[in-house]
């Protein structure tokens, strides 16, 4: 398999990791409180290496790209949040994630004029049909305009962040333009952490949880993502990053203990399936350049 499409399979599987932490987290501890912690802690934890190896070099990268990005990646947590809170679990999530790889083919599309191919089309339904089995039922499903409407800002805000940062990783070593980007979008949500109790961070289970988030499921997750987004078209990459549900949901089953339905279990096979077409089709590119 292309070893940039294992690296953002990898980063992806690592963010799949966001929803077992939070879940193991103190009861008092909140979605956006720990959306904003996780940038701070993993773009702090990257700014600081970057800038002890010598690497920093503000002057070099575009200015207008980078707060983009960053723009794109502190929106996205109050987007997501928002639209959870608001539509419930299973439609927030189905539409924030799955509008993602449909925003990032539209996108490229009009930004760069690389319309689709059949081979990304289909793979990105399977994989979008397999996520919407996985959420399906378990409660009541509420349709709330407006959630929907957050929810969609969510999944457009990771697909301009990641079409805008392989602009930039392509130019750029990707820990740089990583840190850069998680340090800027960290200030942006600071106002959050002024204004929220935090005393659950203290906690061990708190402490443990948060700095998992900001080192394991941010800094390196997002390093190894922007490392495999230099080989790896941009929408093909937002579809692979739905690796994510499905680890989360085998981290929910073995480690949560949740229960997993055959209409769950056949939302796995499908997102399976899709990924696995999209990484063939990759690495059959790879073999005829």
């Amino acid at each position: 398999m292309n070893k940039s499409v294992l690296l953002v399979l990898a980063g992806a599987i690592l963010w799949g990791t966001t929803g077992t932490a939070q879940a193991l987290a103190p009861e008092a501890a909140s979605p956006l409180v720990i959306g904003a912690l996780r940038l701070l802690i993993g773009g702090g934890a990257l700014f600081v290496f970057i800038s002890f190896t010598g690497r920093l070099k503000l002057g070099t990268i575009p200015k207008k790209a980078l707060l983009i990005s960053a723009l794109a990646m502190a929106l996205y947590q109050p987007f997501f949040f928002i639209g959870v809170d608001l539509t419930g679990v299973a439609i927030g999530t189905v539409v924030a994630i799955c509008s993602a790889p449909m925003f990032a083919g539209i996108l490229e599309g009009f930004f760069y004029k690389k319309l689709p191919d059949r081979t990304w089309i289909f793979s990105t339904l399977l994989a979008i049909t397999g996520c919407t089995l996985i959420f399906q039922g378990g409660g009541q499903i509420v349709f709330e305009p407006s959630g929907m409407v957050y929810a969609l800002l969510a999944g457009l805000s990771f697909a301009t962040y990641t079409l805008v940062s392989k602009s930039l990783v392509e130019q750029y070593p990707s820990d740089v333009v990583v840190a850069l980007i998680f340090s800027t979008a960290a200030i942006f949500l600071l106002p959050i952490l002024f204004v929220s109790d935090l005393s659950w961070v203290l906690e061990v289970d708190g402490a443990l949880s948060v700095f998992h988030l900001g080192i394991l499921a941010t800094a390196i997750a997002y390093i190894v993502f922007a490392r495999g987004l230099k080989g790896v078209v941009a929408s093909h990459a937002v579809t692979l990053a739905l690796a994510e549900p499905l680890t989360a949901v085998l981290l929910g089953v073995f480690i949560l203990g949740e229960s997993l339905s055959v209409v769950s279990f056949t939302g796995l096979l499908l997102i399976v399936s899709g990924l696995v077409i999209l990484s063939t089709q990759a690495r059959r590119r790879r073999t005829q350049t």
